[in-house]
């Protein structure tokens, strides 16, 4: 099934300042070959029939390349992040302007601190909902009230995985991959009960960002630093497209990070 996303070229990609455990600004980061990853992500896109939206990159938003960070579009709305950091809150206004111009219809007033499809997951009729480092239950609640999904908060403890797209991944409307240890165990209990057949990811397939997952229900987008998880992805009927983040996954961010699917 064709799916449409919205990304953002890694124009001005730099790691300047540390706001996750992935980040180190002593770091050195090559934007050509982080552009040239990006760009060979959107074509394995297009060449599976998806239709990929661009974004204008903003000079001095280096982090702007990671639209799934922007809000969460599902239905023809648009709920606008409100990032936890002030070093990424310039790419909210860009971001909105985008979708009031493309005829979104534009949740409006303050809303509570989230960071979109990080930590907002659609899968089947629930909304994922992480929360413990970025997104807050506030903001949990307000997106069942705009896209009348039941919201399930699933509260993540180890910090190098802040979003929930980086320890969960949906694969279909009714199956998941997820890190069992980036969850408190009550939320572990919560995935075992809705999701019994899902794919757990090791500690090491989590580490090389490989949930960073973009799924059609067929086609599996993943970084390629994860082959136990692909292997084991492909072993249950799915085809996986392995891509190389290794740039990008300097700030963090590797597949899912950088599309934001848009649910119009």
């Amino acid at each position: 099934m064709s799916r449409r996303f919205l990304m953002c070229p890694p124009t001005h990609f730099d790691v300047a300042y540390a706001i996750n455990p992935w980040m180190d600004p002593d770091r050195p980061v090559d934007r050509h070959r982080a552009v040239a990853q990006w760009e060979a992500l959107k074509r394995t896109y297009e060449l599976l029939g998806h239709k990929v939206d661009v974004v204008e990159p903003v000079p001095g938003l280096p982090d702007m390349v990671f639209t799934a960070n922007a809000g969460t579009a599902i239905g023809g709305t648009f709920l606008p992040s409100r990032f936890r950091f002030e070093e990424r809150r310039g790419e909210e206004a860009p971001y909105t302007a985008w979708f009031e111009d493309h005829g979104w219809s534009v949740v409006e007033g303050e809303v509570p601190v989230n960071e979109g499809e990080g930590d907002l997951l659609k899968v089947g009729d629930l909304l994922l909902s992480g929360t413990g480092f970025r997104t807050t239950t506030e903001a949990h609640s307000l997106a069942q009230e705009v896209f009348g999904l039941a919201s399930v908060e699933l509260r993540l403890v180890d910090p190098r995985y802040y979003h929930l797209d980086t320890a969960l991944a949906v694969l279909d409307e009714r199956t998941i991959a997820y890190l069992p240890e980036a969850f408190t165990p009550g939320s572990r209990r919560v995935l075992e009960r809705l999701f019994p057949s899902a794919v757990l990811a090791s500690a090491d397939d989590a580490a090389a960002l490989g949930l960073n997952i973009v799924s059609d229900g067929v086609n599996v987008v993943l970084p390629d630093g994860a082959p136990r998880l692909a292997a084991e992805i492909e072993a249950r009927g799915y085809v996986v497209h392995p891509v190389d983040m290794s740039e990008l996954v300097k700030a963090g961010g590797a597949v899912k990070c950088c599309t934001l699917e848009l649910r119009d």
